[in-house]
Parts: structure tokens; C-alpha cells; sequence
């Protein structure tokens, strides 16, 4: 699974695991300004672990790239919509651990599980011991019509922008080929930093070489 540290993964790559909505950047922030990356694991459309945490990285790498200036972290709102025990193998989760806890230390700010199953809390008590204590006081169980749940959605989101399959009061939702236009603009704007990144390494590294060469000479 090391290959993500030195793939540039782009839109095209991941067409497949993209096309069903199950994890895609939000069109809305939280009240602090983060990205929010919406996960609908009931609509998990391939069977392919590999692939399925190539996606996970992508998503999570034009999180970061569109978060503001003063931010570091994003969320993760998930909808547990159409979802059974069988969706999510205990392999998948403990990459999924993994990918963010080695990976991506403190770039969770918290995770919002939205209206989970009962079942949900076996699986989760089974997955807690791969995720360490920090990473498990971010992840906040909230149900739908329950006033506890509903003052912290107030409290983390502006509920007009929020779509309304969690609670939120706007129409907007998930349009595949919209998201796949978007990525694909996205990537157009990694790939330029990404090079400029590899031109101004190889400038310093060229620096390095001149300056070290006029040492030896006049040594």
C-alpha cells in the first residue's frame, strides 16, 4: 500500500470508485472554514481494497489542497444511508485506520457518523482498538431529531448549506459528472504544484552543487 507515497493520482484513476458518491468533497465548509469530505459507505460500488484506499487518498489529498490558509484539518461527515455490516470489511477499516493515522496524523478535525445503525456500535467497538485515544475522542455519533445531535450540527455547520439527507435545510447533492469536471480542474492544479515543487527543489539542488564545486576549487 506504499504506493500512494509516490503515485500523483488523478481523476481518471479513480473514475470507477468515484462514480457512486461514496466519498466526495463537500460543496460546503464547517463554521471554521475546513473541508469537509462527505463518506456514504451504502454506496460502495467495487470490492477491491486497493483500489478503494487509492480513492481514499485522492480524496484526501484535494482535501488538504483546498483547505484555507489557516486551516490544517478537514471533516468527515458520514451517512450511513443503505449501509449493512457487509459494506465494510474489517480489512478495509483497518487500512483505512492506518492511511489516517500514519499517513495523515492530526489532519482529522473531527469525524461526524450520521444516523448509524445499532450494529454500527458492535463494528465500531471492534475497529476503536486500531485507531489511538486522540483519533477516537474526534468521532461523534449524532442522530437525526435528537437535540443533542441537532445543537452540535448547529454548532459545526451552517444548516442552510447542509444537505439535507443530514438534517440540513439545501437541495444540493451529489452529480457525478458535475464532481467529475471539478476533480479534473483540481488536478490541473496539483500537477502545477507538484511542478513547481520538482523546479525549485532541482533550482536548490543545483545551488548545492554550484556552491559545493567553488569550495572544492579554491580549496
Amino acid at each position: 500500500m506504499m504506493w500512494f507515497l509516490v503515485t500523483f493520482i488523478m481523476q481518471e484513476d479513480i473514475d470507477k470508485e468515484a462514480e457512486t458518491g461514496k466519498v466526495y468533497r463537500a460543496g460546503f465548509c464547517d463554521r471554521d472554514g475546513r473541508t469537509v469530505l462527505v463518506m456514504r459507505p451504502g454506496v460502495q460500488n467495487t470490492n477491491q481494497l486497493d483500489g478503494q484506499i487509492k480513492y481514499l487518498v485522492y480524496c484526501m489529498e484535494n482535501a488538504i489542497m483546498n483547505l484555507p490558509a489557516d486551516q490544517e484539518q478537514m471533516v468527515w461527515l458520514v451517512d450511513f444511508e443503505g449501509w449493512n455490516l457487509s459494506m465494510i470489511p474489517l480489512m478495509t477499516a483497518k487500512e483505512t485506520a492506518n492511511v489516517l493515522q500514519n499517513h495523515y496524523p492530526e489532519r482529522l478535525a473531527y469525524a461526524i457518523l450520521y444516523n448509524p445503525p445499532k450494529i454500527f456500535e458492535t463494528f465500531f467497538n471492534v475497529v476503536k482498538p486500531f485507531l489511538d485515544p486522540k483519533t477516537q475522542k474526534k468521532v461523534k455519533f449524532v442522530y437525526p431529531k435528537e437535540e443533542e445531535s441537532d445543537k452540535l450540527m448547529e454548532s459545526c455547520f451552517d444548516m442552510d448549506k447542509m444537505e439535507s439527507a443530514f438534517g440540513g435545510r439545501s437541495a444540493s447533492k451529489f452529480d457525478k459528472d458535475e464532481y467529475g469536471k471539478m476533480m479534473r480542474q483540481d488536478d490541473q492544479k496539483m500537477a502545477q504544484f507538484w511542478q513547481s515543487a520538482s523546479t525549485a527543489n532541482g533550482n536548490r539542488e543545483d545551488s548545492t552543487h554550484h556552491a559545493a564545486s567553488s569550495t572544492a576549487g579554491t580549496a
